[in-house]
């Protein structure tokens, strides 16, 4: 499992996208570029394109961050509107352990602009292409028309936490409440509700980054792990609940008690190398998932003693990352070191091979893999070789279609033609991805961090809004 980022402060290009005029450089045809399969030549770059986003941002905060997680918040839950707002928290992976820090992040002014997937001039039979590309230009400056800037704003709270911040966790139903699993083997559990409450209350609070880095006492901190870990889930179900996973294969089940919490000494057993990730049942409360270097996943339930109610074999290398599906509980999710990444079906596990879907487009370890909280069949995936893959599950090729398609676009871009017709975008420019999220009160908004910074990107092909969880 490919985990560590290079301990070093991360330096970002700030080039602007499109500096280069139409008249200052020869025409030509636009070509999509894959990594793996296609050098750059010399003289040639690569160029974002920002007419494939709705919203495309890019921070640092100083040291990288191996994890962070998207808190829920009282802003809405079903978001459409521009700029927007969000609240994350993120721990650091400091040179030194002393230098590391948990970070409560309050992001504002995230503007962005919707587009149609098929231009309406075009569907009204228009051929008017200047106003759609002048539209797209103006996207990527740095103030929007009526003068306002369109840089979010970034502000911050920094709680010390002595060593490297392997994973964090909010609570879903306490959002303040974290939990971060350190390189020291300790795992703490921390109440930000201050720090949250100051950054929602104000407009200046941590707004220059030089907030001072505070102490505060964790409300738990469980020694009881042998070795460090990154395996870590808070239970959905019933709010307190908390499992985490450590390299030396122990599973340790946490209750809540009485406004603590208490851990069960006596681990779970049944993998035989290190546990790398855990995710609860979002349908049963008692049940839960794991995966491992062993090559496997198991199934748990806490109700029924300390080893796995079933286990099977799921890829040929180290299982790093799972996700379970919310809208379709039925579905697992798996990534592993060789780079593929699989769907498992729980329903048909015990009368044969479980896996409805492979896909080995990934030539590196999937470093993070999560269904979207909107779309039932719709996936992110990251990987160490600098993708950010999004996935629709539910397409095939549709060769009428797609030429229907190109007609009312006009279409230009050379498609390679060997891409899986799931793969529905593909998010290039950070280097070294480590975990991504999707936030569930704005739909298609995703969130990624990497060794040199975060990225806050909405394609524009992911127009969906929330299901009917009432239907």
């Amino acid at each position: 499992m490919v985990r560590s980022i290079n301990p070093k402060k991360a330096k970002r290009k700030n080039k602007k996208k499109g500096e280069a005029s139409s008249s200052s450089v020869p025409s030509m045809p636009t070509r999509v570029w894959q990594p793996g399969v296609d050098k750059l030549e010399e003289g040639e770059e690569l160029q974002c394109d920002p007419s494939a986003y709705n919203s495309l941002h890019g921070f640092h905060v100083g040291w990288p961050c191996l994890s962070f997680d998207i808190l829920g918040d009282k802003l809405g839950l079903n978001r459409t509107e521009f700029p927007h707002t969000l609240y994350m928290v993120a721990g650091t992976q400091a040179e030194k352990a002393p230098l590391n820090s948990i970070g409560l992040f309050k992001i504002s002014n995230v503007s962005g602009k919707r587009r149609d997937v098929v231009p309406k001039t075009l569907v009204n039979g228009d051929d008017d292409m200047e106003d759609e590309d002048e539209d797209e230009e103006s996207d990527s400056d740095e103030e929007s028309e009526d003068g306002a800037s369109t840089t979010p704003i970034i502000q911050v709270r920094r709680v010390a936490h002595h060593g490297c911040v392997n994973r964090i966790r909010a609570m879903p139903q306490n959002p303040h409440i974290c939990v971060s699993w350190a390189d020291s083997a300790h795992v703490q559990v921390w109440d930000m509700s201050s720090h949250l409450n100051a950054l929602a209350e104000s407009e200046t609070e941590g707004k220059d980054g030089t907030a001072p880095v505070l102490n505060q006492a964790p409300l738990v901190n469980f020694s009881g792990h042998k070795d460090e870990g990154y395996a870590i889930d808070w239970s959905p179900a019933t709010a307190g609940r908390l499992l985490s996973g450590d390299c030396m294969s122990m599973i340790h089940l946490w209750e809540p008690a009485s406004g603590s919490w208490t851990v069960d000494p006596i681990p779970l057993t049944g993998h035989t190398a290190s546990v790398e990730d855990l995710q609860w049942s979002p349908a049963e409360a008692n049940v839960f998932a794991s995966c491992s270097v062993d090559g496997t996943i198991a199934l748990w339930d806490v109700r029924v003693g300390k080893t796995p109610a079933l286990s099977f074999k799921a890829h040929n290398a180290d299982v790093n990352v799972i996700s379970w599906n919310r809208l379709a509980s039925c579905m697992l999710a798996s990534g592993s070191d060789d780079g593929a990444f699989s769907i498992h079906d729980l329903r048909v596990i015990k009368v044969g091979d479980a896996k409805v879907a492979h896909f080995e487009y990934h030539k590196h370890p999937i470093t993070s893999i999560e269904w979207s909280p909107h779309e039932s069949s719709t996936l992110a995936v990251s990987s160490g070789d600098n993708q950010l893959t999004i996935w629709d599950l539910s397409l095939e090729k549709d060769e009428e279609e797609e030429a229907e398609f190109k007609a009312q676009t006009k279409e230009q871009v050379n498609t390679p033609q060997d891409l899986p017709p799931q793969l529905l975008f593909v998010h290039q420019g950070q280097k070294d991805l480590k975990e991504l999220h999707w936030h569930n009160q704005i739909p298609g908004m995703i969130i990624s961090t990497a060794a040199d910074g975060f990225n806050i990107l909405m394609p524009y092909n992911i127009q969906n809004t929330l299901p009917d969880l009432a239907a």
